[in-house]
């Protein structure tokens, strides 16, 4: 599967939630895989179906561990010790951008014309990450199935007009400082910047069904954030840690 543009399958959040308790408990790929197959054969028919549809699963939860074992290690703990299906939703999307960087890509499109107020179509979106990507083959249908997915997660719900949707612009919370700090890393990572405007980062348009609410502070005071000053007066964010490894 192409990681750059390989979200090929609608994924329900029901199956994000079963691969989250089966990682938790194995770390045997092979052992989730043969669960996972009895969990979607509920839900689809088509050995290729299920077989792409659990690769996209298992590359969230269990391949991230290769290059992020912290931000996994801190999810699985996370994900078994709250039953809030809100809380473990930041979970599955922060994953989900950290490996596949069409999702940020069309969360980020989604994002902006959320905060114009727009309405959300297929179409616009894939028009706008054409303008930015360029013409792939496989653009357009990983677009069309993260689009259907974020339906599934509840984070599109149903417009009056017919194939177009409202996204929940800001509307999911947590009391959890240290959630809300661990979306912001996977968010930084996925973006792949050097460093960027506190302001900026607690509004990137590819987190618009969160509420960022945590201070500056807050981030100073806990790792593996780093907070400077920049030259005009801008709080400016870095990581000091991406994923367990210390940046040379």
């Amino acid at each position: 599967m192409d990681k750059d543009i390989g979200f090929n399958r609608n994924i329900k959040l029901d199956w994000l939630n079963a691969t989250a308790s089966f990682c938790a408990e194995t770390n045997d790929p092979t052992e989730i895989r043969e669960r996972l197959e009895v969990v979607l054969a509920q839900d689809r028919s088509g050995v290729e179906a299920i077989r792409k549809s659990i690769d996209i699963l298992i590359n969230i939860w269990h391949k991230n561990k290769e290059e992020y074992p912290a931000l996994i290690e801190y999810a699985g703990k996370h994900f078994t010790e709250t039953f809030n299906p809100s809380d473990r939703l930041w979970l599955h999307y922060g994953l989900t951008s950290l490996y596949y960087s069409i999702f940020r890509e069309t969360t980020s499109v989604i994002g902006k014309l959320s905060k114009l107020g727009s309405i959300i179509t297929n179409k616009e979106v894939i028009k706008q990450l054409i303008s930015e990507r360029g013409h792939l083959g496989s653009l357009e249908r990983s677009a069309q199935r993260i689009m259907s997915s974020l339906r599934d997660w509840d984070l599109l719900a149903e417009s009056d007009k017919s194939f177009a949707y409202k996204a929940r612009y800001r509307e999911l919370q947590t009391d959890s400082l240290e959630l809300q700090a661990w979306l912001l890393q996977c968010a930084f990572i996925a973006k792949n910047v050097e460093q960027i405007p506190y302001e900026d980062i607690i509004r990137l348009p590819e987190l618009f069904p969160f509420n960022i609410t945590v201070s500056l502070d807050y981030l100073r005071k806990n790792a593996p954030f780093s907070v400077y000053r920049s030259g005009g007066g801008i709080n400016m964010i870095e990581l000091k840690m991406r994923g367990n490894k210390t940046d040379d």
